[in-house]
């Protein structure tokens, strides 16, 4: 199959893995041998910040109006994949977080707040956002710190804590999330702009560090606020306008952090695939086992299963950004899931290797614990799903088996995208859902083999049936406390979301100069996975196109190649 590759917004990523340089270097301090060593001590990569400080990555999450470099979505979702592949603790913890914060502003901030953030950024500063309570968890309309106007009404006094937040401990300035108002409703809560580096040190201890299990690197820490004094005008939009920030900003943070995954994934899969090419059992390659080959497969089809889904969720932000707030939650629900099963069968091959801490293959139980700790990151599955859930009966009503097929450019990979307009974003769907169109218009040219066809009418047979329990559910069942049923068809549609995203991405690159992008074979290969996982009983795949597959999966490991439709050249020495 061609190694020529589409045409993608990967430049900058290619010059940034070529500054990581290769990985497998044993001398290169950004190399894997340093990142498993930082991770031992449970400190950060000193020189893989130094390498991103010297790429200026902190302009890649601000705007090209504000003097950054953040334009597309999926580029930002490219250069930290990138990053994620040599080291998801330094991914997330360099300054994903700069992001989170970075996007609430850049929605509802003011001009001079949003010059502000740009300047701190563009210095090189790290920012924090300040959401989470450990008695709340993700439940943000339960939020305890406050900010309240002082006796003379131009200040607001915040009071409470934050706690497991990344780089609160080292920002400069942080996102808050604050009740200020004593009522019960979703107005009672504001964001806050907290600059830290004139306020009073007194009133805030932010020496508090979480130790955890995956990303042990990772400044993850809390905060204590005291009577601590910002201006009356802090606020990042209107006062009580924090959750209607908060459902369009996290829009573009749940694209790309299952974006950013897919790195993490590759580097795991990569391993695996090195093993089985090296290890010899009864007298032949891993790789030659029966088993261990359908894992590889499986694995490699998985992550172009999730590559798709989050690939779509980024270029839905600028070309469908009125459908994307049940896409991007689809996104960040469904491929972390599918990713860490796909760790744990990866693990499976290694053995006793997968929990190693040093050696060749040492990377891999770093990676798989990373792995399960961004799953929890930003918004946890059931959030995802509780975002979901109360839209699907009107997409049921208004769209599903109706709407049109959305417009080429969602799905092309070589198409230019504008700037990304956060104000574009809407708080929902309003029941408009062309995603799922392309399921019953998967083949307009007539070229998909029939054993494909037959997937995919089977899936479009599934939205049918979703269609119809979406509409039968009780209010009580498409709400947050609804049951189990609920949250299953918020599942279901995670499910068939991702398989026509990945229909799509393979119906509108026939023009592709890469054979294997336009090749059904792996189209074929997805949505038997999606099928099975839906509950329907299919085939494996014959035994010659899992040896397509696995032919192909080994090309990019003997080429240097990244496994994602994007083909990213890895370094070498």
């Amino acid at each position: 199959m061609s190694a020529t590759a589409p045409v993608l917004p990967i430049a900058a990523a290619t010059a940034l893995e070529d500054a990581l340089g290769d990985a497998h270097e044993p001398d290169n301090p950004l190399g894997f041998r340093a990142v498993l060593s930082a991770d031992e001590r449970g400190e950060m990569l000193t020189e893989g910040e130094q390498a991103l400080d010297a790429f200026r990555f902190n302009a890649e999450y601000v705007p090209r109006a504000l003097g950054g470099r953040l334009s597309r979505i999926d580029r930002l979702m490219h250069l930290t994949r990138t990053v994620s592949r040599r080291d998801p603790t330094l991914a997330l913890g360099y300054g994903f977080t700069n992001y989170i914060s970075g996007s609430a502003m850049w929605t509802s901030g003011s001009e001079r707040q949003q010059q502000r953030m740009a300047e701190l950024l563009l210095n090189g500063s790290k920012t924090a956002a300040g959401y989470n309570e450990l008695a709340h968890g993700n439940d943000f309309t339960r939020t305890d710190l406050t900010a309240v106007r002082d006796k003379d009404g131009d200040r607001l006094l915040i009071n409470g804590r934050k706690q497991v937040v990344n780089n609160i401990g080292r920002a400069d300035a942080v996102v808050l999330l604050a009740r200020t108002d004593t009522g019960s409703g979703t107005r009672s809560h504001s964001h806050l702009f907290v600059d830290l580096t004139d306020g009073p040190a007194g009133r805030l201890r932010r020496d508090f560090r979480y130790p955890t299990v995956g990303l042990r690197g990772c400044l993850i820490g809390g905060a204590e606020f005291t009577g601590y004094p910002v201006p009356a005008d802090a606020f990042i939009g209107p006062p009580g306008g924090a959750m209607e920030t908060v459902l369009r900003a996290f829009q573009t943070t749940r694209a790309l952090l299952p974006g950013m995954m897919v790195g993490t994934s590759d580097t795991q899969l990569r391993t695996v695939a090195v093993f089985t090419l090296e290890r010899r059992l009864y007298g032949r390659r891993v790789a030659d086992i029966p088993h261990a080959r359908a894992t590889l497969v499986g694995a490699f089809l998985d992550l172009l299963a999730a590559d798709c889904l989050a690939t779509v969720a980024c270029r839905g932000l600028h070309v469908v950004p009125d459908q994307t707030s049940v896409l991007t939650a689809a996104a960040k629900y469904l491929a972390p899931k599918i990713l860490h099963r796909t760790s744990y069968d990866l693990g499976t091959i290694l053995g006793a290797q997968s929990y190693l801490r040093d050696g060749a293959y040492g990377i891999f139980q770093k990676f798989a614990r990373d792995l399960t700790a961004i799953t929890f990151a930003h918004a946890n599955a059931s959030v995802c799903q509780a975002t979901m859930l109360p839209q699907l009966p009107r997409l049921a009503t208004k769209s599903w088996l109706r709407a049109t097929p959305p417009a080429p450019e969602l799905f092309r990979l070589d198409a230019p995208l504008s700037d990304i307009d956060y104000q574009a974003l809407e708080l929902t769907s309003r029941g408009v859902d062309q995603l799922t169109a392309v399921l019953h218009h998967p083949d307009p040219d007539g070229v998909l083999p029939v054993g494909t066809l037959e997937l995919v009418n089977r899936l479009c047979g599934d939205l049918r049936e979703l269609r119809e329990r979406c509409l039968a559910l009780p209010p009580r069942e498409h709400s947050v406390v609804a049951g189990r049923a609920g949250f299953a068809l918020a599942d279901r549609y995670a499910h068939l979301a991702m398989a026509a995203t990945c229909i799509g991405i393979w119906q509108h690159n026939q023009h592709s100069e890469d054979a294997f992008l336009r090749d059904p074979l792996w189209l074929t290969g997805v949505l038997t996975r999606i099928a099975a996982r839906l509950g329907h009983d299919v085939a494996p795949l014959p035994g010659a196109s899992e040896g397509q597959l696995f032919a192909e999966l080994v090309a990019r490991v003997e080429r240097g190649e990244g496994f994602d439709f994007c083909r990213p050249r890895l370094a070498r020495a």
